[in-house]
């Protein structure tokens, strides 16, 4: 069988946050990936 290509169409960003313990990175980081996917 042959492999078909695999197309990349979705936009991808790496997302890094520092800051200190519950300040709220993680609410943050999936409050801005579920309006970018």
């Amino acid at each position: 069988m042959a492999k078909e290509k695999f197309e990349r169409n979705k936009l991808h960003v790496n997302v890094g946050t520092i800051g200190h313990v519950d300040h709220g990175k993680t609410t943050l980081t999936a409050a801005l990936t579920k309006v970018c996917s």
